[in-house]
């Protein structure tokens, strides 16, 4: 039997939801809840744009989509077990079109503190629009990349925004080096778009050019565009380490023959950024040429060739030995009415080779299902990763622990479940407290809000009821 955590601040009756399969976060009194808001939308979370929240001298400050598109962020003091917000931070582009009926979801935010204490958000993006002007990297599709900062020092319910990045932007990942230095990645436009990076030496206040590290350009074999999803994450001393797969922007409208627009994406691929020496390089060292095309790419920082499968790029890490390891989704025709589900495959460099082990969740029940999730590396050989997953009509987000370099997972101690539900997710939450690892959102069908929750090694961490949606 599996370890069912308890919440903090509440408690469960661990044989009625054995027998039952009920939901075990049940709140201390009625006073409480378990969630910390209750007004996200659509898909208000993701892992691609990270940090979604941050830990800082006892508080971690969480972000998410709200209403209306707009950047929402709330906090919780460890200490003082005080939650604050959530605070609207901004004001989106996307959301206020009636005559756009669905939701866009490209937006969300990215949340960083710099060194002075200000915290800056980052969202509303999809590539910006033609009435913005041609976008000199790529295309355009929808919203405005911004970004915003709080008015003071550690205080989240005031903001003001700053003009310092183009509109052309989405998917926006913010990384801090030890010196100070920010960097913003993202896609610069919509998917036949190049990757760029911008740097800032001053806080976060202004921003160098952007820089191209991924190329977009024409196919001349197919009628296709080269494109790329990528993930970008500090690693030791100076670098960055970057993660990504290669998508295949067809031609056309989607489904016309199983081409035009479709999430089709293949292949692991890893490389680094040496931010002091502005040098970019494989896992064998060489220096690689920027922007990188999809040429180079498949000679030069190729980790596992999946053929015909399809990917969905996850996150990137480092163990103790300075050596790589990748998550990322694989299965069959992703996508398509004949496609399986994706998925979560580690792969990591042993020092020589790249090493490509069978599904985290192969045990899993749910076979007809994609999961997502994000890991954390113990040690070489030890690995956790916290997936969400479904057992029938219960959706689960679980450890799942390696104690052989991946070779084989199992299923460790569950931090939530809940029933007729899906889950929204972010990546593991920046330098987080145990009790905090993830942000997590309910997605009911039939439901327009979303429940938020905070939850850790203790489950979920609760709030008072008469403080949500105040």
């Amino acid at each position: 039997m599996k370890k069912i955590i308890k919440p903090l601040s509440v408690m469960t009756t661990c044989a009625a939801i054995l027998l039952t399969g009920c939901s075990y976060n049940q709140p201390k009194n009625d006073n409480y809840v378990d969630y910390f808001a209750d007004n996200a939308i659509g898909n208000p979370l993701a892992i691609v744009q990270h940090p979604a929240g941050i830990y800082h001298d006892g508080v971690t400050y969480v972000s998410y989509q709200g209403p209306l598109e707009d950047p929402y962020v709330a906090s919780y003091n460890h200490e003082t077990k005080e939650w604050k917000g959530p605070y609207k931070a901004g004001i989106s582009d996307m959301g206020k079109d009636p005559s756009r009926s669905k939701i866009d979801n490209h937006g969300k935010p990215t949340i960083l503190m710099d060194d002075l204490g200000y915290i800056h958000v980052f969202f509303g993006g999809h590539g910006g629009m033609p009435k913005h002007g041609k976008n000199p990297l790529g295309n355009t599709h929808y919203g405005r990349n911004i970004h915003a900062v709080t008015k003071n020092p550690y205080d989240i319910s005031s903001w003001e925004e700053l003009d310092t990045i183009p509109v052309f932007g989405t998917y926006n990942q913010a990384v801090k080096m030890d010196n100070g230095d920010i960097y913003l990645f993202y896609r610069h436009g919509a998917h036949r778009s190049d990757w760029v990076y911008q740097k800032s030496t001053d806080h976060g206040r202004t921003f160098e050019e952007p820089v191209s590290f991924l190329k977009h350009k024409r196919r001349d074999d197919i009628k296709a565009v080269d494109s790329w999803y990528a993930w970008v994450e500090k690693g030791r001393n100076d670098e960055i380490i970057i993660g990504y797969d290669y998508h295949v922007c067809w031609d056309g409208k989607a489904g016309i023959n199983g081409r035009g627009h479709t999430t089709e994406r293949h292949n692991a691929y890893y490389m680094t950024f040496d931010t002091k020496n502005d040098e970019w390089r494989n896992i064998k060292g060489e220096q690689l040429p920027l922007p990188i095309t999809r040429e180079i790419a498949d000679e030069k920082t190729l980790a596992l060739n999946t053929g015909d499968k399809w990917t969905f790029n996850g996150t990137v890490h480092l163990d103790s030995n300075g050596h790589p390891h990748l998550a990322t989704n694989i299965g069959k025709d992703i996508g398509m009415k004949t496609g399986g589900p994706k998925q979560t495959t580690h792969i990591r460099w042993d020092g020589h080779n790249w090493l490509a082990n069978d599904a985290v969740d192969l045990k899993s029940v749910s076979k007809n299902y994609d999961t997502r999730g994000d890991f954390i590396v113990k040690s070489p050989k030890d690995l956790s990763f916290i997936l969400e997953s479904k057992e029938g009509k219960e959706a689960v987000i679980s450890y799942w622990n390696s104690s052989d370099a991946g070779k084989t997972f199992s299923k460790g101690d569950e931090l939530i479940r809940r029933s007729n539900s899906n889950w929204a997710i972010t990546s593991i939450i920046k330098n987080a407290h145990p009790d905090a690892r993830m942000i997590v959102a309910e997605k009911q069908k039939g439901k327009a809000n979303r429940k938020v929750y905070l939850i850790g090694d203790s489950g979920p961490i609760a709030r008072l009821k008469s403080e949500i949606g105040n």
